[in-house]
C-alpha cells in the first residue's frame, strides 16, 4: 500500500496504489569497449555508446583515435577487445545481418554486375531480384543493374555501396566516412540520400566523419574523440528540425561548437 503525503491525506479517502515505474528504453545498439589496444597503444578505454532507432551519430576526431576501429568492433570484423556489443539487448560477435557495413571506398567486386554486387548475400531469399530493385530506385540508379562497376562514376559506385549496406534489412549502418572521396558536389547529393535513407528505413546510423558541417547537417549526436585514449568523449545533441538547412544561422553555430570540441581534443 502506498504512503500518501500529508495534504493528500486530507482530501484522499482512500489510498492509490502507486503508478508503475517507467523502465528506461532499452538501446537499439549498446556497444561498451573496456580496453582495444594496438600492441602498448591502447585507443579505446571504456568507452560507451548507445544508439536508439533511426537516430544518426556521428564520430568526429583525429585521425588514429579509434573512431574506424570502434566500427570494425561493432560489425564484428575485429574481435581482438574487451568488451560487448549487444543489438536489441542480445550480445553479438562476428557479423550478423543486423547491422551493414558501408565503407570508405564502395569495393564492389569488379566481375559482378551492379544488381549482383548490391545482393551478395550467402542468405538472399529466393525473390532479392525484387528487393533489389527497390534499392536501385531508392538511391537513384534504377535501370543500371546489369552495368559493371567500371561503367559508373565514383558518386554511382558510392551509392550501389550504400544499397548493398541495405540489402540484408539491417537495424544498424555503420557508414566509414563514406563520402570522402567523391567531388564536392557528389558529396552534397549523397549527404542528401543518406538523410532520406534514414527516414525511409529507421534504421539506425554511426557515421564516421572528418567534416563538421556534414556532421552538424546529418545528425541527433556528434561525438568528438579525443586523442588520448580514455578521454571522456565530448557530446553534442542536436534538435534542428529536418530536412536542415545548410544556410541555417543554428547549424553554422553548431560547426563552431564542433571546431571548439576538436581544438579541445587536441584534434586541430
Amino acid at each position: 500500500m502506498s504512503r500518501l503525503h500529508p495534504l493528500q491525506a486530507e482530501t484522499a479517502s482512500a489510498p492509490r496504489p502507486a503508478a508503475p515505474a517507467t523502465a528506461p528504453e532499452r538501446p537499439l545498439l549498446d556497444v561498451h569497449v573496456r580496453r582495444k589496444s594496438f600492441g602498448q597503444r591502447t585507443v579505446l578505454n571504456n568507452f560507451r555508446l548507445r544508439l536508439q532507432p533511426g537516430e544518426v551519430v556521428s564520430l568526429i576526431g583525429s585521425s588514429g583515435c579509434g573512431k574506424s576501429t570502434l566500427l570494425r568492433i561493432i560489425a564484428g570484423l575485429d574481435p581482438d577487445y574487451e568488451g560487448s556489443v549487444r543489438v536489441n539487448g542480445l550480445d553479438r560477435w562476428g557479423t550478423t545481418r543486423d547491422i551493414g557495413f558501408v565503407f570508405q571506398e564502395p569495393r564492389l567486386f569488379p566481375w559482378l554486375n551492379v544488381a549482383d554486387n548490391i545482393a551478395f548475400d550467402p542468405e538472399r531469399p529466393s525473390d532479392y531480384r525484387q528487393r533489389v530493385e527497390t534499392l536501385l530506385q531508392e538511391v537513384g540508379l534504377q535501370g543500371l543493374g546489369q552495368r559493371l562497376p567500371k561503367q559508373l562514376s565514383g558518386g554511382q559506385a558510392q551509392r550501389v555501396a550504400i544499397a548493398r549496406g541495405l540489402f540484408t534489412h539491417p537495424l544498424v549502418l555503420l557508414l566509414d566516412e563514406p563520402f570522402s572521396a567523391v567531388d564536392a558536389l557528389t558529396r552534397l547529393k549523397l549527404q542528401e540520400l543518406l538523410s532520406s535513407i534514414v527516414r525511409e528505413h529507421g534504421v539506425a546510423v554511426v557515421l564516421v566523419t572528418h567534416d563538421v558541417e556534414e556532421a552538424a547537417l546529418l545528425s541527433d549526436r556528434v561525438l568528438v574523440l579525443d586523442n588520448q585514449a580514455g578521454g571522456t568523449p565530448k557530446e553534442l545533441s542536436i534538435s534542428l528540425p529536418r530536412p536542415r538547412d545548410r544556410a541555417d544561422a543554428a547549424l553554422a553555430a553548431l560547426r563552431h561548437e564542433l571546431l571548439l570540441g576538436l581544438e579541445a581534443a587536441h584534434a586541430i
